[in-house]
């Protein structure tokens, strides 16, 4: 069997193990056996990738491997559950880069053809459009900027004239490629700035869409990377991840009754501000008479959103339940697709805290349940339980489908105050008859009920 042979053979088994560990990620039960699978297949594909012929310098491989290792694993241990999505986004950006200097490199080989050379203008342009749009996402989840929509006087025309001059000079680059041609450096600062420029109009509400969008673009700069340097398993890894993020971006959008052009545009409008005044009086109640309430309860559904992610109280919030359980309740988790700031947020903090998987429901689902629900618990969470949604046809969440918690007997919904969530808008639900306020750190309040429950 010759060298070229063996690596491709490995190459297939690489990519069917990518395939079935993404099917497996589908599924909560099966998640960490999807996740070892593919990395099974990532360290087949290295390992096997450094048999090939042309490799300038292992030495300068080993180095980096244990550099970027080194910084992986650091990352791994130090970084909280509450910064993941910004996390993430650094990920994303990474990969964007990556793919940019692989199809840069491809021209290094000598003479390209055009196909080939349109092949590394499509990684260079979808590559620096992720790196830089991923590096605002970070910004805006770790507030290191405003994340409020950015506009200015005739954005779109600029916008147009970027991609205008984008396409331009990518034509030109096809018909004369070179690795050092002043067209292919204006290519990668345009792209660079079209990243910026993408991302600023966009809210902070709609980073988790937007994530979800940039893991997409990595997938695809991959994938055009893997072509410019005729790379199978580069082409079909990303291939994989380009879908399978557009696949969760519209699902994502279709769990906030949005089109995926309203996320990425809708900063260019002008924003709708609710002409409704929100009436009632906010009830606050303490620890002790929430125990009370709680110790009666039947059925009790808890709804987390990023606050609880803050607070760090999914352990906290694990060891209520299991006081709960204890004393004859039924307890569920309603997961919104879009709570918390990157998809599966909510997933990723309860896993953590080993909260069983088959507690945990999608949101038709709770919202089919909550008529039946003794006590809802809202931790953190406000844009995706807001009754504005369904309520108010002047506010800019109108239509987004909510877990509607008004429904449930007794809500409490634990905060530190009164403040909006991430998009902005005030929430009636605060001031509703049957929901009392427990206000507080929302992992001292739950740790206080389940001192409560053991006496």
């Amino acid at each position: 069997m010759s060298i070229d042979m063996f690596i491709n053979l490995s190459y297939i088994v690489a990519a069917i193990l990518f395939i079935f560990g993404l099917k497996q990620l589908g599924s909560p039960d099966t998640a960490r056996q999807g996740n070892l699978l593919s990395a099974v297949g990532m360290a087949i594909a290295v390992f096997v990738t450094l048999f090939s012929t042309g490799i300038l310098s292992y030495g300068t491989i080993i180095i980096c491997v244990l550099i970027g290792g080194g910084i992986g694993a650091y990352a791994a241990q130090k970084v909280e559950m509450t910064a993941m999505p910004e996390m993430v986004a650094v990920f994303n950006g990474t990969g964007g880069m990556a793919s940019l200097l692989v199809g840069w490199v491809a021209l290094f080989g000598g003479s390209v053809d055009s196909f080939t050379a349109f092949t590394v203008v499509l990684s260079i342009i979808i590559g620096g459009v992720t790196f830089t749009g991923s590096l605002i996402a970070y910004a805006k989840l770790s507030e290191k900027m405003d994340g409020k929509p950015i506009v200015f006087d005739a954005q779109r025309a600029v916008n147009a004239a970027i991609i205008g001059a984008i396409v331009l000079l990518g034509y030109f680059f096809v018909q004369d490629p070179s690795a050092s041609s002043s067209t292919l450096w204006l290519l990668i600062i345009l792209a660079f700035v079209f990243g910026v420029m993408a991302v600023i109009p966009i809210g902070g509400a709609d980073m988790p869409v937007v994530i979800s969008l940039l893991n997409s673009y990595s997938g695809l700069a991959a994938c055009a990377a893997g072509f410019a340097i005729d790379n199978n398993l580069l082409i079909v890894a990303g291939s994989l991840v380009g879908s399978a993020g557009i696949i969760l971006t519209n699902i994502m959008c279709k769990a906030m009754n949005r089109s995926l052009a309203n996320v990425l545009f809708s900063g260019f409008g002008a924003v709708k501000h609710s002409t409704k005044t929100t009436e009632g009086e906010v009830k606050p109640i303490v620890v002790e008479d929430a125990y009370l309430i709680l110790e009666a309860a039947s059925n009790v559904m808890f709804v987390p959103g990023y606050g609880m992610a803050v607070a760090q109280a999914q352990h906290a919030v694990r060891e209520l339940t299991e006081c709960l359980e204890e004393n004859g309740a039924e307890v569920s988790f309603a997961i919104h697709p879009v709570a918390g700031r990157m998809p599966g947020h909510m997933n990723v903090l309860l896993a953590e805290a080993n909260v069983p998987y088959d507690q945990l429901i999608e949101m038709d689902e709770a919202n089919a349940k909550m008529d039946f629900v003794d006590v809802a618990i809202v931790i953190g969470a406000n844009d995706v339980v807001n009754p504005a949604a369904n309520e108010d046809d002047t506010s800019p969440i109108y239509g987004m489908p909510v877990i509607e918690v008004p429904r449930a007997r007794t809500v409490f919904v634990l905060k530190r105050g009164m403040a909006a969530g991430f998009s902005g808008v005030d929430n009636p639900l605060f001031f509703g008859e049957n929901t009392r306020m427990l206000f507080g750190d929302a992992k001292a309040s739950i740790t206080g009920l389940v001192a409560e429950f053991k006496g």
